[in-house]
């Protein structure tokens, strides 16, 4: 490994600013958490959803606690997982932007309520509602454990994924080319 370009400090806030450098790495799906039911409704993008288990199915999402998010969901126990495809960016942006507040950011977006009430959008790669099973609370966040009430699955397969400040998009056949360019066997992609 090369010569490193961040170097540990003593620096609070600097640690800060090269901790996010640092975890500007790590590629992540984009998704939309989306909370609350009928005209009490918000939502937020995040990269922090993972699964944490098949067998039962359950997801984890970290959301920071001052998000207007967290509220709704901590009060109601339930919330959407709306992953987003590769053409979807623009609805990233609306959903991260600060200055729409909850209903806002479903204004002109196609979205239905799950059984739960939760909003789930319409046009993603896949949805998930869940209800909270626990909420373990660390500094800034909450780590929320999802058990899955219902969950939906388009046949589309491109994704969105951010990674060092950016959105990039993974497009099933332009990658697959790109792949086999690199000579990746596609037997283990398809």
């Amino acid at each position: 490994m090369g010569r490193s370009d961040i170097h540990l400090v003593t620096d609070s806030n600097e640690i800060e600013h090269q901790f996010r450098a640092v975890m500007r790495r790590l590629a992540g799906g984009v998704s939309i958490i989306t909370a609350g039911r009928d005209d009490d409704i918000t939502g937020m993008t995040v990269t922090s959803l993972t699964s944490l288990s098949a067998s039962p199915p359950r997801v984890l999402v970290s959301v920071n606690r001052q998000a207007s998010s967290f509220a709704l969901i901590e009060r109601l126990g339930s919330f959407g997982v709306n992953i987003l495809g590769s053409d979807q960016q623009e609805l990233a942006d609306r959903f991260s932007n600060g200055r729409l507040k909850g209903p806002q950011r479903f204004d002109g977006v196609p979205w239905s309520a799950g059984t739960s009430g939760v909003p789930l959008l319409g046009h993603s790669l896949a949805t998930i509602e869940c209800r909270v099973e626990e909420i373990i609370e660390r500094y800034s966040h909450g780590i929320i454990v999802g058990s899955l009430l219902s969950f939906d699955l388009s046949p589309e397969i491109s994704g969105l994924v951010y990674w060092n400040g950016q959105y990039v998009e993974i497009k099933h056949d332009f990658d697959l080319d790109l792949l086999a360019e690199i000579s990746i066997p596609l037997a283990h992609v398809r």
